[in-house]
C-alpha cells in the first residue's frame, strides 16, 4: 500500500516501523541552536508523537461542525455534558503566583524591542503573543524565543538599527503569559516524522507551547512566577481536554507538580460560547480563567454564518461593537460562567490606539478606551488588554474605581444573567453596509496583509490596531457580503468586479516603496475574499506561499 503525502514522496507501509523524530528544516542562524537543543528537540519529538493524532481529529471535529451549521444546524448547550454544568460544586484551580491581579494586561509581539517595551510599561500582565500579533516567519518563531529566554533571565537588550538602546529599567515587571499559535496552525521549518516514515509539517502550537515550557518553566517558578498561557482558537471542550493532557504529561516530563501551568482561554469562536463551562471543566486543574477575545469571535460569527442567508449579514466593521445584543450576550455569559467556578473573567481589547504626533486622535482614543474599560470593570470583569502603553492609566483607571484595594472580582456572582442560544445568535444589529465600510475593509486587510508579507503582525492602521483577527473580520465580511448579494446604502451592488476596483483605488492610495508587498498582499487578499470557496484561515495559504523559507 502506498500513501503520498503533499510534497513528500511516497513511502511504503508494511511491517516496518520508524522511530518517530523531528527534523529541523529551518536555516539555523545565530544563537538558535540555544533554543533548537537536542533535549528541546526530544521534548517536542514526544509531544508530537503523543498529540498531533489528537490534534488532526480535534481539527476534523471543526469542519464537521462548520458544516453542520452551514446546512442549517445552529449551536446548540450540549445535552451530553448538562452534568457537567449542573454540579455546582467543582471549581477551576484560578490564578498561581503572579496572576492574583490581572486588571490591565498589555498585549504584543516578542520581538526584542516590543518585548522591552511590555516589560517596562507597568501592566500587571503582558501576553506575549506568538499568534495573532506575530506573522510566523521563522526568524520570528525562533527569534521571539530568545526574546522571551533573555527577558525571563534578566539578559534582554536591544540596540535600534538607529542605535537607540532598549533595556528592561522596571523594577517590577508583568508577569508573562504566553500565547502559541492555534491549533490549525503548522511550522513547516520543522517537521515531525511519525511512525511510518511520513515527514508532516509539525503543529505550531506544539512547537510554540514547547520551546517555551521546556527552556522557561523552571526558571519561571523559581522567579515567584509560573509557566502560564494563553490558549487561541479553542472550539470545544475536546480541545481543552488535549491541552490539559499536554499540559499533564509536560509536567511529569520536566518533574513538576500536576497544576503548575495556568492557561487562560481565549472564548472567541461561537462553538466555544456553547462549552464555556465543559471548558472550565476540562482545564479545572490548569486553569485561571476564560478572556472575551472579542474581535475572533465576530470573525467566527460570519465564518460559520456567511452563508445562512441575509438575516445573518452583519453591517460595517466598525458598527459592530461591544453594544450589540450578540456581543453583549457573550460577554455577560463569560463573566456569569468564570466567577461561578472561581475563575478570572479578562476582558478584550478596544482596537483605538492614541497617535502621539495628534493629541486630537490620542484624546479620541482615551475617551473610547476609557467607556469601553469602564463597561467591562461594570459588568464584573476582572481585567482587560490594551495595546500601547498610554493606555495603561486609562484603563487601569476605570478598573481602579470599581476594584478599589481588591485584586479582582472573582467573588462577584452575576446571578442577574440569563443567557439563551437565540441570545447568543442575535445578530440583527439594523444598520446598512455604506460604501465607506466596504472600501474600509478592503483597505485595512490589503494595508495589513503587506505588513504581515514583511513579518509585522500587529500594525496601526487608521489610529486602530489590526492583527490577523481585524483582518479576517474585513476579509470575511467582503466574502459574504458578495456571496448574500448586498447593497450599500447608495445603490452600489457589492461584487467582486466592484471589489476589485476598490482594490485598484488601494493600490493608487498607498504610498509605494522599493520592497514593499502590496502585489502579493491583493492577490492574498483576492484569494481569501473573492474566490468561491470560503478559506478557514486567511493566514493558512499565505503562510505556504510567502512565509516559508525558499531553502
Amino acid at each position: 500500500m502506498t500513501i503520498t503525502d503533499t510534497g513528500s514522496p511516497p513511502i511504503t507501509t508494511t511491517t516496518r516501523t520508524h522511530v518517530p523524530a523531528i527534523e529541523i528544516v529551518g536555516t539555523m542562524r545565530d544563537r538558535y541552536d540555544e533554543i533548537l537543543t537536542p533535549d528541546a528537540i526530544a521534548f517536542l519529538t514526544e509531544l508530537h508523537h503523543r498529540f498531533a493524532g489528537r490534534r488532526h481529529d480535534r481539527l476534523a471535529d471543526r469542519m464537521r461542525r462548520r458544516y453542520e451549521i452551514g446546512n442549517g444546524r445552529d449551536p446548540r448547550f450540549r445535552d451530553d455534558t448538562a452534568h457537567i454544568r449542573q454540579d455546582a460544586q467543582w471549581r477551576v484551580a484560578g490564578a498561581g503566583p503572579g496572576l492574583e491581579d490581572r486588571r490591565v494586561e498589555i498585549t504584543g509581539p516578542t520581538d526584542p524591542k516590543m518585548t522591552i517595551n511590555a516589560l517596562n510599561s507597568g501592566a500587571k500582565v503582558w501576553l506575549a503573543d506568538q499568534e495573532d500579533a506575530t506573522s510566523p516567519t521563522w526568524r520570528n518563531v525562533i527569534e521571539g524565543q530568545l526574546s522571551l529566554r533573555d527577558a525571563i533571565r534578566g539578559e534582554l537588550s536591544f540596540t535600534s538599527p538607529e542605535g537607540k538602546l532598549y533595556e528592561v529599567t522596571a523594577g517590577e515587571t508583568p508577569t508573562i503569559v504566553m500565547r502559541p499559535r492555534g491549533w490549525h496552525l503548522v511550522e513547516q521549518h520543522i517537521r515531525f516524522i511519525d511512525r511510518t516514515g511520513r515527514a508532516l509539517s509539525a503543529s505550531g502550537s506544539l512547537v510554540d507551547f514547547g520551546l517555551y515550557f521546556f527552556h522557561n518553566a523552571t526558571e519561571l517558578i523559581a522567579n515567584g512566577r509560573g509557566p502560564y498561557f494563553y490558549l487561541a482558537k479553542l472550539e470545544s471542550s475536546e480541545e481543552a481536554r488535549l491541552w490539559d493532557d499536554i499540559f499533564t504529561f509536560s509536567e511529569d516530563f520536566t518533574g513538576i507538580p500536576h497544576g503548575t501551568i495556568r492557561a487562560t482561554v481565549l472564548i472567541e469562536t461561537l462553538p466555544a460560547a456553547f462549552e464555556m463551562e465543559e471548558i472550565l471543566f476540562e482545564l479545572r486543574d490548569h486553569c485561571a480563567g476564560l478572556n472575551a477575545g472579542r474581535w475572533d469571535y465576530i470573525f467566527s460569527i460570519i465564518k460559520n454564518y456567511r452563508g445562512r442567508g441575509a438575516r445573518f449579514v452583519l453591517p460595517d466593521r466598525s458598527e459592530v461593537t461591544m453594544t450589540v445584543p450578540f456581543m453583549r450576550a457573550y460577554t455577560e455569559l463569560l463573566v456569569k460562567t468564570c466567577h461561578k467556578r472561581g475563575a478570572f473573567a479578562i476582558g478584550g481589547m478596544s482596537a483605538f490606539i492614541p497617535n502621539r504626533r495628534d493629541p486630537e486622535v490620542t484624546q479620541r482614543a482615551f475617551q473610547k478606551v476609557a467607556a469601553d474599560k469602564k463597561r467591562e470593570a461594570g459588568d464584573g470583569f476582572d481585567g482587560t488588554w490594551v495595546a500601547h502603553p498610554d493606555l495603561i492609566p486609562v484603563a487601569r483607571a476605570e478598573f481602579d474605581a470599581v476594584l478599589g484595594e481588591r485584586p479582582n472580582q472573582v467573588g462577584r456572582q452575576r446571578d442577574d444573567v440569563e443567557v439563551t442560544a437565540s441570545d447568543l445568535l442575535d445578530v440583527h444589529i439594523g444598520l446598512p453596509v455604506t460604501s465607506a465600510g466596504v472600501k474600509a475593509n478592503v483597505s485595512v486587510a490589503i494595508r495589513y496583509l503587506e505588513a504581515w508579507l514583511r513579518g509585522l503582525g500587529a500594525v496601526a492602521i487608521d489610529d486602530l490596531m489590526e492583527d490577523a483577527a481585524t483582518a479576517e473580520i474585513s476579509r470575511s465580511q467582503v466574502w459574504q457580503w458578495i456571496h448574500q448579494d448586498r447593497t450599500t446604502e447608495d445603490g452600489t451592488a457589492i461584487t467582486r468586479d466592484h471589489v476589485e476596483s476598490l482594490i485598484a483605488e488601494v493600490l493608487g492610495e498607498v504610498e509605494r516603496r522599493d520592497g514593499d508587498r502590496f502585489a502579493d498582499a491583493a492577490d492574498v487578499f483576492r484569494d481569501v475574499a473573492l474566490r468561491d470557496e470560503f478559506p478557514a484561515f486567511l493566514t493558512l495559504t499565505a503562510y505556504s506561499r510567502f512565509l516559508v523559507d525558499a531553502d
